[in-house]
């Protein structure tokens, strides 16, 4: 209790002239890393799953046991539009981002938002982070059956178009492999469970590991 509260026996060693000198213990410093920051919604926030099991999470792992010295940052936020990506684009990149992976659309899509806002709104987020010079993975996402054929059709070209113009690595479909299977979503049938984000983090690793390892190396 009396060195809780701070205790009369340390104010003689501070009155004693002889008292050795009280050393605070010196804490190793933590190496700062180089950022991947993964910008999405809920499917990257990892809704309805324990932390470690959403994608960003796993691609962490991923990179560990690759030697590959990367903190991922889960920028993830539900219910997010590609609006609200670009809205808080700037705060996303703070620090030393080398990484950013966009993963935004999905909620675009179930809204019914015009696909050329979409591809508005990307394009400024891919710009943002090109003017700082860091490398882009844009993922991919697919519009739902009930906008009709053109809707799907435009919502779809929007994220090659935007690879091919910016030069960005494209994951095609981000949850390629695991949308429409039962087994791999939830009971809303949106969101992976964790047998599905494993599927999805594989998505995003093929994209990122050679983008990381060529980033990793000294002198990049």
């Amino acid at each position: 209790m009396a060195a809780a509260c701070g205790s009369r026996a340390d104010d003689r060693d501070y009155a004693r002239p002889n008292a050795a000198p009280v050393v605070a213990p010196v804490k190793p410093l933590v190496e700062a890393r180089p950022r991947i920051v993964v910008l999405g919604d809920s499917l990257t926030a990892g809704l309805g799953l324990a932390s470690r099991e959403s994608y960003p999470m796993l691609l962490q792992e991923r990179l560990k046991n690759q030697g590959l010295n990367f903190e991922v940052v889960n920028a993830g936020v539900s219910g997010d539009t590609s609006s609200g990506g670009l809205s808080r684009v700037d705060w996303a990149l703070e620090g030393d981002v080398r990484i950013l992976i966009v993963a935004l659309g999905g909620n675009d899509g179930l809204r019914g938002l015009p696909p050329e806002q979409l591809q508005q709104n990307l394009a400024r987020i891919i710009e943002r982070a090109q003017a700082r010079h860091i490398e882009v993975i844009l993922a991919g996402m697919e519009a739902p059956p009930n906008y009709g054929r053109d809707y799907i059709v435009s919502f779809h070209k929007v994220y090659p178009a935007l690879a091919h113009t910016y030069g960005v690595t494209l994951v095609p479909f981000l949850l390629q492999g695991v949308a429409g299977t039962e087994r791999l979503n939830q009971r809303d049938g949106i969101h992976p469970t964790s047998a599905g984000a494993r599927i999805v983090a594989d998505n995003v690793w093929a994209a990122l590991e050679p983008v990381a390892r060529r980033l990793g190396r000294p002198g990049s």
